[in-house]
């Protein structure tokens, strides 16, 4: 992906591109495991001194969102290897399949019959533990909640899930308490750092997010000549903006790409067709004509990484508490 720094703003450039690469994972464009330039290469590609890159990615790397390989670079964390199963945890399970199925085998028992008998022993379990909590943690509260609901769906009878926002938990102590008694924490990956600080040792993951269905249908509606504006909240998401529209409306030419703080905000609202904002920037649309269509660029959590990364982890700890609960039954 393009790394691009805005020199005539007033966030430092550190923490600018540190921004961007926080919300390049988050939202898709940097994918576990791919490698970033090398400190000097990237310092080339930004126009910044080496120190200032190499300063990033330790805070990156701090934030568990990076790690680094010596002699070979550094690369793309993957959030189901900081709290998932490990390659041990998984050889462990193999071994105790391999000794049910023996067993079946030894009873006579067909594949069907071992099949529908772990699938009805999983649904007594399930129905016979507690539900885990889970809280998601975002930066407005009527996406976070929308947000909340979509992982909650994933999940089914597995967890219930709550939504709250950074502004919340820094301003309400009781809520800060239920949220820190919560068995997981799911977050941006651009807010991580910020959430581990009021959750010292408490489980948490950042999960990524790919555009709704609803938003990349309205961006390939679009006319080809259609003059289209898109006004990001947050300066770091600009460029991740741009990607998406680039990717989805590929055949729209004249596209504006602006931060909700432009001075020129309000001289380019009169003269688009078409209004593409960000989440936390819908009074915007009041100042639109008739003619003026608009809508939101929303995202929606992947459900793909959701099924593969944090259900496991949860019935994983799941049966970890039924283990436990089982053995001080039997003393």
């Amino acid at each position: 992906m393009e790394f691009h720094l805005d020199r005539e703003s007033s966030i430092p450039l550190g923490a600018q591109l540190r921004g961007i690469i926080e919300y390049a994972i988050t939202f898709g464009a940097l994918k576990p495991g791919e490698q970033l330039p090398s400190v000097r290469e990237m310092a080339d590609l930004v126009g910044v001194a080496p120190m200032t890159v190499a300063q990033v990615y330790r805070e990156l790397r701090a934030a568990e969102l990076v790690y680094s390989k010596p002699g070979a670079g550094t690369f793309i964390a993957d959030a189901s290897l900081l709290l998932g199963s490990s390659e041990h945890d998984v050889n462990e399970l193999h071994q105790h399949l391999d000794a049910f199925i023996n067993c079946g085998m030894l009873m006579g028992l067909s594949a069907a019959d071992l099949g529908a008998l772990v699938s009805s022993r999983y649904g007594e379990k399930q129905r016979q533990l507690k539900k885990k909590t889970v809280f998601f943690i975002g930066n407005f509260i009527d996406a976070a909640r929308d947000y909340a609901q979509c992982i909650a769906e994933t999940l089914g009878d597995i967890a219930a899930v709550e939504a709250t926002t950074l502004t919340d938990l820094k301003q309400d102590e009781v809520l800060r308490q239920r949220v820190a008694s919560a068995d997981l924490l799911l977050t941006f990956a651009h807010r991580r750092r910020e959430v581990s600080e009021l959750f010292t040792g408490q489980p948490l993951l950042n999960i990524s997010f790919i555009p709704s269905e609803a938003t990349r249908r309205a961006l390939a509606s679009l006319e080809p000549l259609t003059r289209t504006l898109v006004v990001s909240i947050f300066p770091e998401f600009t460029a991740l903006m741009t990607h998406g529209v680039a990717r989805f409306a590929p055949h729209v030419t004249q596209v504006t790409v602006v931060h909700s703080d432009d001075p020129r905000l309000g001289e380019l609202l009169k003269e688009t067709d078409a209004l593409v904002y960000a989440t936390g920037v819908q009074e915007l649309t009041a100042q639109l004509g008739e003619k003026q269509s608009s809508f939101e660029y929303r995202h929606v959590p992947d459900a793909g990484e959701i099924q593969r990364v944090v259900v496991p982890l949860l019935q994983q700890e799941i049966l970890h508490a039924s283990n436990t609960g089982d053995r001080n039954e039997d003393q």
